[in-house]
């Protein structure tokens, strides 16, 4: 019998996806420390791995998603899991940082399993309806982040190559259960031939930035990201120069950010929606994390960091509700794209983010724990957050927000 393509097919997908990445949070910085003598050797190596991870989704996130629109959704996720096994296993072999950078190289080229997700899920849901399923996704992105870091900070405990082992065999148990469990969710009619020159990277973020008014969201979305990246890329380190955290304190706290995660975007989302809108949630949520960025740089208390964490609550439903609204603006038969785009867009930022954050890290990496200019990065955060806000108020004061037609959905 074949299967209908739902949304829970592709969330499981992507859980156990999620945990793989998970799994090396706390680990990936100490492994870098045993390539390198010093505190800003670390820091910047760690930065370099970051970079080339985003620099290689960020040119070849569009392609996939084209190819997804093209070939359907499922050939292009397959492949894409398959690869990242092989680079979480060729990271655990690795002896030295060149073939720590070439794995992470090879894996960036072919980690687009969160676009093609939000392009399936576009597939199977109105336009209505998917900031909610949207929010489903990034549920799912949560859940693995609370049990991938948590496991990862025991395990790197036990050896710092353990979790690397580890997260290559979920991706085999991935890949097993996209050949045999997840249908394919484009049908042939809605499938769209190559246009190659809008395939490439600027060509997709220019063509995106056109959608229907929406052009500067994407331009609040690259910077919010960007303020987002360079939190996630000086964390470890900032927490261990700050608190003397290591891979086991490190991942409880983010097993802390994936369970609010998962928690608002699962559980409060539609609530929240239902209640406030998508506009009322992305301003409440970027003026929270201006909030939040300030905080987390200032405090000099281990346990204050979970309270911030929980108090920005609705920081964890902006991206959801800014990808629904540039993915109604999108054609259904170019969904592929539009998220691939997208995609790219959060590559790019990944990309930028370690030449700010980690050298802000670096230079004040020598300063005693409580001074308060370690949280150098997470000030440039809530700069970049603060320009998101007023650039996303001041769209929103300007412009209605069209939805795309409706288009009847498989499965339905």
């Amino acid at each position: 019998m074949t299967r209908q393509p739902a949304i829970p097919f592709i969330l499981i997908t992507l859980l156990i996806d999620v945990m793989g990445f998970g799994l090396l949070l706390p680990v990936l910085p100490a492994l870098v420390g045993e390539f390198t003598a010093s505190r800003d050797a670390q820091t910047y190596w760690y930065g370099a791995m970051i970079v080339t991870f985003g620099l290689t989704q960020f040119v070849c996130a569009p392609i996939l998603g084209a190819l997804s629109d093209r070939f359907g959704r499922r050939p292009v996720l397959l492949g894409s899991i398959f690869g990242l096994g092989v680079m979480f296993l060729a990271s655990a072999l690795a002896t030295s940082l060149t073939g720590l950078l070439l794995a992470r190289i090879f894996g960036g080229m072919l980690a687009a399993n969160f676009a093609v997700a939000n392009a399936y899920v576009a597939d199977l849901t109105q336009p209505e309806e998917r900031a909610r399923s949207f929010g489903l996704v990034g549920a799912a992105f949560g859940i693995g982040y609370v049990i991938g870091p948590m496991v990862g900070g025991l395990l790197g405990a036990i050896d710092i190559r353990l979790p690397f082992y580890v997260a290559a065999g979920l991706s085999v148990a991935n890949f097993l259960y996209g050949l045999l469990v997840v249908p394919e969710s484009l049908p042939r009619e809605r499938r769209k031939a190559i246009e190659w020159k809008r395939a490439t990277p600027v060509a997709s973020l220019v063509g995106v930035a056109r959608l229907k008014a929406v052009g500067v969201l994407v331009a609040v979305i690259a910077v919010a990201n960007l303020a987002q990246f360079i939190l996630h890329g000086t964390w470890v380190l900032y927490t261990n120069f700050r608190f003397g955290w290591g891979p086991r304190e490190t991942g409880l706290s983010l097993f802390v950010v994936g369970l609010m995660a998962a928690v608002v975007q699962g559980g409060l989302l539609g609530v929240l929606l239902k209640k406030f809108g998508e506009r009322r949630i992305v301003i409440a949520g970027l003026a929270s994390g201006v909030l939040a960025y300030i905080a987390y740089g200032l405090t000099t208390v281990g346990w204050v960091m979970y309270a911030i964490i929980f108090a920005n609550v609705l920081a964890f439903a902006v991206g959801p509700a800014l990808h629904a609204i540039v993915s109604k603006a999108a054609d259904p038969s170019e969904q592929g794209v539009a998220m691939g785009s997208l995609s790219s867009l959060n590559s790019l930022m990944a990309v930028a983010a370690p030449f700010i954050g980690t050298p802000l890290l670096a230079e004040v990496s020598h300063l005693p724990a409580g001074d308060w200019r370690i949280g150098a990065p997470f000030f440039m955060s809530a700069l970049l957050a603060f320009i998101a806000l007023v650039l996303a108020a001041w769209h929103f004061a300007r412009q209605p927000l069209r939805v795309a037609p409706h288009i009847p959905q498989p499965g339905r």
